[in-house]
């Protein structure tokens, strides 16, 4: 029998019995669907990660103090920020410097107790420009604000005092006085400590909260190609005299510690979507099992007319193969569709590997391969009078 025949009478069998075989069909479209929505999901999450590194930038390091070898908090020397520019790949820094005994509140009449884990800092000039941050309301410190009581909020502290916008009329109490809120941050995902910070002048906080100008956190950009090398050397740098009491870190490596969470999540994900893949294919092998226990007469009155063992078997081939098929179709459009769907509602670019929608095709093939092998070979077995004796 030619291919083109074996495809017309499988089709023809189909729709005999077309509310089975679109049952039989969603088994496999489930499985399917879940695998191409996990990958699909997956690949725009990292899209979506790798658009923001590109944006921001994989060379930002951090300089902290750490701990001395008998636990106490370290600090930096004044001058480990003149040291670290001094490093010739660095290309850009800026700092900042906590100020633990200051606390910011909405008004002087909170109790102190109710910080909101809000932090206050001093920070240099040029500090959103090395860690990428854009103001979402008013404006950045300046020559002219910060040597006064001033001060930017972070994105989440505004959000835990109640403020929706700067304004030269809107004060709050830091550090047991009144400081005007000149601006808001947008949230810096390389930063995310600023978020919940109170940011005021390097002056303003020698003047007014008693800061020591020793630097906490040290914001270093490095040439693309040096960053490693760069790395290296900062502890050396900073802390000369004990480069061991130095933490540095590299903000970049935290999204992709997250992204590789998201993809161990993904495998659990595509595992359950495999257990449905086997499912359907299950309900594809019952379906032609039955179907071939239904069409026992069938079978007979075409081995009696001539058709060979061979004919048989690829029909029903053939069978499972389209209804595998036609639940691998409606599989793949359901999970891009709800990959893209999903990734619209995040902002997130929508990606669905090519090799996700061709995979899930060679999947439906080989299950419908695997799924109609016995019943196919069940009704080549029968013999001509065997089936054609059965009322």
């Amino acid at each position: 029998m030619r291919w083109a025949d074996a495809f017309r009478v499988g089709a023809h069998g189909l729709r005999a019995r077309p509310l089975r075989a679109v049952l039989s069909a969603v088994g496999i479209a489930i499985g399917i669907a879940a695998m191409v929505s996990v990958v699909g999901i997956s690949a725009s999450s990292r899209e979506l990660l790798d658009q923001k590194l590109d944006r921001l930038g994989t060379n930002l390091l951090t300089v902290a103090p750490g701990q001395s070898l008998f636990g106490d908090a370290s600090q930096l020397p004044l001058s480990a920020e003149t040291m670290i520019g001094a490093i010739g790949p660095v290309e850009s820094l800026s700092a900042t410097g906590m100020l633990t005994e200051a606390a910011v509140y909405r008004n002087d009449r909170v109790d102190p107790g109710r910080t909101n884990s809000i932090g206050v800092r001093a920070a240099r000039l040029n500090l959103l420009d090395v860690v990428g941050g854009t103001i979402h309301s008013g404006r950045w410190l300046d020559p002219a604000s910060e040597a006064y009581p001033t001060v930017v909020l972070g994105a989440r502290t505004a959000e835990r005092l109640g403020i929706a916008a700067a304004d030269p009329d809107l004060q709050v109490w830091l550090g047991g006085q009144w400081f005007t809120v000149i601006g808001i941050l947008d949230e810096i995902e390389l930063a995310p400590e600023l978020d919940t910070s109170a940011l005021v002048g390097w002056p303003a906080a020698q003047s007014y909260l008693d800061f020591d100008a020793h630097a906490t956190t040290v914001y270093t950009r490095a040439a693309e190609t040096a960053v490693d090398d760069v790395r290296a050397v900062l502890g050396a740098t900073a802390h000369p005299e004990h480069p061991d009491e130095v933490d540095v870190s590299r903000p970049s490596d935290a999204l992709a510690a997250k992204n590789a969470t998201d993809e161990a999540f993904t495998g659990l994900l595509l595992g359950l979507g495999a257990v449905a893949l086997v499912v359907g294919g299950v309900g594809v092998a019952n379906t032609m099992v039955i179907s071939v226990l239904e069409r026992r007469g069938e079978i007979g009155l075409r081995r009696s007319i001539g058709a060979t063992r061979g004919d048989v078997r690829v029909q029903f081939l053939m069978e499972s193969a389209l209804l595998s098929l036609l639940g691998g179709a409606g599989g793949v459009a359901l999970g891009a569709a709800v990959t893209a769907a999903y990734a619209l509602s995040k902002d997130w670019p929508v990606a669905v590997p090519a090799w996700v929608l061709a995979g899930g095709f060679a999947a439906t093939v080989l299950i419908g391969a695997v799924a109609g092998w016995y019943p196919a070979a069940k009704a080549a077995r029968l013999s001509p009078t065997e089936a054609l004796a059965v009322p």
